[in-house]
């Protein structure tokens, strides 16, 4: 939870509406922990699997870097973090509960649902042969590297950007999706995207993520970091835990903007109508990658290999039918995953 008590709210609930908004904005806030959230039981997840050349290798890739969406080449073949799945019987996926679209709870059925989990269920079902053989775990975003180095989860399936700085903590599969960020804000706003609209503003992002990134690089004058940042005095305002926080924020009236992924975005403004993505277009191009423990290469290996299965058969590939059914309506105009990298190519 956030570490002190939040400053009283500046304006009503925008989209949500009263108690209802309330209610979500708590649900939120009490979702930074690591939460079991599927019925099947416990146990720690994947071994530490790392001999010295596979750490080699993954610290010089991640220190040439010129290529971070390069993975292993996809493999069937079993190893010490497949065999420890098997034996556990579960996959144990990091995921997201709270991005509508991509890994939410269905209030209706109670049930993860979403492009991610999609994937997720994909993944259990080479492996173990079915995909309801998952331990799904709520992670927040700035606990996503915390929970694989812990061996809290074999896999973190969380809308997750491959880059430099992550592949020196975590393995990466290949990409499964582009995105970008942007800016998320009310429609009446005066702010007109990721420019000099932003003076002054106060814009939130998520702790650990590439928006917060961005914004360190160039923030055209915004107020976007808390003061006392990372200590017990960090009034986790401007930067949160998980990044949905960041939409409440803003429903709340406390922030002007959000800088995020546009594909989370597109979500929020879907769940939102008073709140829409400024910008024509993303100003970064990102890919989310399927992450592992560090040197867990066979994983990894079985991951792009799933992938591979997962982007075949164009429009009727999985892939696309995903797609088709979570996202179509808020991202149009995708005609299909992003193509594999491999290390070597």
């Amino acid at each position: 939870m956030s570490r002190s008590k939040e400053r009283p709210a500046r304006g009503g609930l925008r989209g949500w509406g009263g108690v209802a908004g309330m209610a979500a904005a708590c649900a939120v806030t009490a979702a930074v922990t690591l939460l079991p959230l599927a019925r099947h039981g416990g146990g720690a997840a994947g071994a530490d699997v790392r001999g010295g050349g596979a750490v080699t290798a993954d610290r010089a890739r991640a220190e040439e870097c010129t290529e971070p969406e390069a993975s292993l080449p996809a493999s069937s073949a079993d190893g010490p973090s497949i065999e420890k799945i098997k034996e556990r019987g579960k996959l144990i996926a990091g995921v997201d509960q709270n991005s509508f679209r991509w890994g939410y709870r269905n209030p209706a059925a109670r049930e993860l649902e979403g492009f991610d989990i999609d994937l997720v269920r994909a993944i259990a079902k080479d492996v173990l042969g079915d995909p309801d053989a998952v331990i799904f775990r709520a992670i927040p975003t700035n606990q996503r590297i915390a929970a694989l180095e812990n061996d809290r989860v074999d896999v973190v399936v969380r809308t997750m950007t491959i880059n430099c700085k992550r592949l020196e903590q975590v393995s990466f599969s290949t990409a499964y999706f582009q995105a970008g960020q942007q800016v998320l804000a009310p429609k009446g706003s005066t702010i007109t995207g990721y420019d000099a609209s932003l003076k002054g503003k106060r814009v939130c992002s998520a702790e650990g993520s590439t928006a917060y990134e961005a914004l360190e690089k160039k923030s055209f004058g915004a107020l976007y970091k808390d003061d006392f940042e990372g200590t017990e005095r960090d009034r986790d305002l401007l930067t949160v835990p998980n990044q949905l926080d960041c939409l409440v924020r803003l429903q709340l009236g406390e922030v002007d903007a959000v800088v995020t992924d546009n594909a989370l975005a597109a979500g929020q403004a879907a769940q939102d109508p008073a709140v829409e993505l400024k910008g024509t277009a993303p100003f970064t191009t990102e890919y989310y990658g399927v992450a592992t423990k560090k040197g867990a290469d066979d994983l990894v290996a079985r991951v792009n290999k799933v992938l591979v299965d997962y982007r075949a058969g164009g429009d009727n590939s999985p892939w696309m039918k995903s797609y088709g059914k979570w996202l179509e309506a808020g991202l149009p105009g995708i005609e299909g995953p992003p193509a594999p990298k491999y290390r070597g190519d």
